[in-house]
This record gives C-alpha cells, structure tokens and sequence, in this order.
C-alpha cells in the first residue's frame, strides 16, 4: 500500500482523530488488513463490522502484532483504559472505498496505470488469473487474492498495490443492482470486461433481467476513451454495446459473428484427452495463433477468450498473448482442481461456486473426459436462485442422466431436486444415490470409488462439498484414513471474507 499518514486517511474518509491518534497525526501506515492474524509493524487495521463477529473485538490483537493506526467505527481501549490510536469514522466499509478511490488516484497521478476491471455471472475468478498472467509478464501488475471481488475485496485489492504499478485488475462481483456501479466510482475503470449473465443469484436479484441491468453497469460506467470487452456469444451481454460511449470490442465463438472482423475469436476448438480446451485464436487483421491451455473443460475458453481480448486491447503481441494463455493456469482454488491420485482415481474439484450454467459446463467436462471410464458426479445444492430452485436442480439430474454420467451421487436436501429428476429421467437403482449429509457422501465413495473412476465434486460454496473434494483428492487408496468430514463453511475470526459479506458473488 502506498503510504497514508493518520490525518489524510481521516482527510479522506471524512473521519475524525482519536486524542491518541490526534498525538500522532503525522504517523504513516504503509499496509492495510481487515485480519488482525495479517497485521504488519506500522499498519492500517480495519475494523469491519461482520455477521458472526466484529472486527473491532481484534483491535487489540492487530496492535499486538504490530498495527500502528485503526480505522473503528468507535474507540477501544486496551486493558488498561488507553485508547488505541484510530481513525474513527461512521460507517468502516464506505470508509474503506474512498480510501481506494484516493489510492486510485493517487497511482495515476504518478504514473500510467490501467485499471481493467471484470465481471459476471460465472468465470471472473479464472478470467482475472489468466489476465493477471498475462499482464505480469509484461509489467507492475495487481489483481485479487481469490474471489475478493466486493465492497470490501476491492478495496483491500487496491491497497495491495504500490507506485509504479501499471496494471490493476479488478474482480466485481454483486449482491444487487447499484453493486458494480458503487466499485466502479471507486477505480475507475478503464476497460471493463463482462463474461455471462446466468441465473445464478436470480432469486436475489429478483430476475435474470435484473442481473443483466447489474452486469451493464460497468460497461455503463465506462467513458469514451475506455474500452468495454463483451462476449459476442451472449445475447444480454452483447447488447450492452447499446449501452456504453466506451469503444466495443467482442469476443466469440460463433464464426459469422461480426462480419467486419474486428472481433477476437476462438476458432477449430477441440478438447486434448486431459480435458484442456484447444483453439486457434483468431485476431483481428489476421493473426493466427494456436493455444494449448493447461485449464479443465471447453467453458474456459470464454474467460481465455476475454483474457486474450484485454491483452490484445493493451496491445501486446498475439504470439505472447497466445503463450500466456498456454502458460497460463488456474491459480485460485476449487476451479475444476484436477488430482490424479496414486490408485488411478481422478478428482475434479470445482466446488467453490455453481449456477445452472456452471454446472451443465462442468458435467459436459465430466463426459467428455470419463469416455471409457466410470464417471462420478457429486452434486450439492445450488444456492440463492429464488423459485427457480427446484426447477433448476431438477434439469440438472436430468442432463445427467442426458449425458450418461455413470454415478449420481447427490448431497443435501437443497439439492435433492437433481435426485428426483434423474430418477423421472430415466436413472434408477444405484445409478442415482441422494443422501443428507457430506459425511454420508464420503462413506459411501471411501467404499465404491475403483481405479480408473472420474469423480467431479460441484455445489456451491456454502454446501462445503469443496472440503469434501479436498479430501477425496488426498485419500490414494481404501486403507488411506480420511479426515473427519468438515461441517462446512466457517466464519473467519474476523468476521466474513472480503467478497460480499463472505459468500461468492455473482
């Protein structure tokens, strides 16, 4: 983070000095953390307030580990009575974003920085690893830890990046319409990449037109001189070329789309016997570069694809840009992780977020990949798509089925559905199994898996079946004891992680 004394981030924030803090205005900090367990000598702790606990409870221990200054929303003393020196503002979070819109600008006041933020429904996370590859072969680069894609991940993201930084990728994800527009204000972006609009979060959103109004507002925040990167093979997303003054470059698949041939293309795609999506990648004026990427399952190439867009836009050369992509792998965890384990089973855990979409591309993966072996989905619930639920879960037992996946095995009520409808599909005996619990998921294949089984572990993040997926990955053989199953997500000390309130976002 670049340095900030204790007067200009109450400057900034709009906050006031506590009397220890006003002793010391001119302190600096030159880190910032919302984990007390991450305080840094001479740092910025925040305490954020969050659902299961309140950061302001770890005041003390920041302190204790270093941290100069805290941003509260009220004073805390330590044992003694003394207060620790802060900056006491009304509302943590907010406080938080206009310190990084001040970090923004101060970074561009310096030197060149591009800020190239990403989002939608499905493929940020791996999008913004692949840019992030890219681009630091190239230069300064920063992007996110993980999945900090939220009021308070972005900010956090931002503080990670210093002087001389010249590319900062920003992850935005959303709980509502008015998210992105609200991270948007905050960096600024100045080109903005939108992936998909799915149905995951519809229930929350109150819609699938909703969530594409939410998506448009970082191509609408975009200004003439930005640049919004859209997938040309979305129709919801593609119209939001209407919707922008920034320039328009598409990404696609389909071969007769944009005839004037100015968009970036995934063309002769095939997927290698690992399952990696093959494709020549096709730009525009007639560069022609093959790409062999080291990602599971043909759905990447939307995020390789949009990856290659922003490069291309940055204007590095489609040959490095081709080699990135080759290069290039996923760097977060639980996205379509492969474990090949010493007794012949593989292990595909992708359980860190699922929508319909998600799913289906990720069964088709399963198929595709378990030719001429036993093929195993472990499936959880899918969460927060509203009264489109059971509908949802439902067509996926199906398409399981559709797709002659071997082993249904279905974890938790919630997802239920996908059990009932593989069995209305046409899956009956122990083809399709459903059971309570992730303990009783991981009885059961401690017991059935053999050499040469295809296991794909999916749900969403607060079914917890990625932790299952971890364990299965390190269990080799049947002798090979197994952890006690994990009860699922828990709160971290500090409160909830720095996407949306600590759940994945859309």
């Amino acid at each position: 983070m670049i340095e900030f004394s204790a007067a200009e981030i109450a400057a900034v924030t709009g906050g006031t000095l506590s009397k220890t803090a006003q002793e010391a205005a001119s302190l600096v900090v030159s880190s910032a953390t919302t984990d007390s367990r991450e305080s840094l000598p001479g740092g910025l702790f925040i305490a954020k307030p969050g659902e299961s606990t309140d950061g302001h409870r770890f005041v003390g221990s920041a302190f204790s580990r270093g941290a100069a200054l805290a941003l509260v929303e009220r004073v805390v003393t330590d044992d003694d009575g003394a207060e620790y020196p802060a900056v006491v503002v009304p509302d943590v979070v907010e406080a938080m974003g206009r310190l990084a819109g001040e970090v923004v600008r101060r970074l561009r006041a310096h030197s060149p920085l591009t800020v190239i933020g990403i989002t939608g429904s499905a493929g940020k996370t791996t999008t913004k690893d692949v840019l992030a590859q890219l681009l630091r072969a190239e230069a300064p680069t920063v992007a996110p830890v993980g999945s900090y894609n939220g009021e308070i991940g972005v900010p956090l993201t931002v503080f990670s990046a210093e002087y001389g930084t010249r590319y900062l990728v920003i992850e935005m994800g959303a709980t509502g319409v008015g998210h992105i527009d609200y991270l948007a204000s905050m960096v600024k972006p100045d080109i903005g990449i939108v992936l998909c609009v799915g149905s995951a979060h519809a229930g929350e959103f109150g819609g699938v037109e909703r969530i594409a109004q939410a998506k448009g507002e970082l191509p609408r925040s975009l200004g003439p001189h930005g640049t919004a990167i859209l997938n040309g093979d979305d129709a919801r997303v593609s119209a939001m070329a209407a919707q922008t003054q920034a320039r328009i470059v598409f990404f696609t698949e389909d071969s007769t789309f944009d005839a004037a041939g100015t968009a970036i293309r995934a063309e002769d795609v095939t997927l290698s016997v690992e399952g990696n999506p093959c494709f020549t990648l096709a730009l525009p004026g007639g560069g022609r570069h093959e790409v062999r990427p080291l990602l599971i399952g043909r759905h990447h190439i939307t995020n390789l694809l949009a990856a290659a867009s922003a490069a291309h836009v940055l204007g590095i050369p489609g040959e490095r840009i081709a080699a990135g992509l080759s290069g290039a792998r996923a760097i977060s965890r639980w996205r379509m992780e492969r474990t090949d384990r010493p007794d012949g089973v593989t292990v595909i855990n992708d359980a860190y977020n699922a929508n319909p979409e998600s799913m289906r591309a990720a069964l088709a993966t399963l198929a595709e990949l378990g030719r001429g072996r036993r093929t195993w989905a472990v499936l959880g619930e899918m969460l927060e798509l509203g009264d489109d639920s059971v509908s949802a879960h439902d067509g996926l037992g199906r398409v399981a089925v559709r797709l002659n996946i071997s082993k249904l095995l279905v974890v938790g009520d919630g997802a239920k559905a996908i059990h009932t409808g593989a069995v209305l599909e046409g899956s009956w005996g122990d083809e399709a199994l459903f059971v309570q619990n992730v303990s009783e998921a991981e009885d059961i294949l401690s017991h059935e898996l053999q050499p040469g089984d295809l296991v794909l572990v999916k749900s969403s993040n607060g079914a917890g079946l990625r932790h299952l997926g971890d364990r299965l990955a390190l269990a080799s053989d049947k002798s090979t004891a197994v952890p006690e199953a994990d009860p699922g997500p828990q709160a971290e000390p500090d409160g909830p992680g720095p996407g949306n309130q600590g759940g994945p976002s859309l």
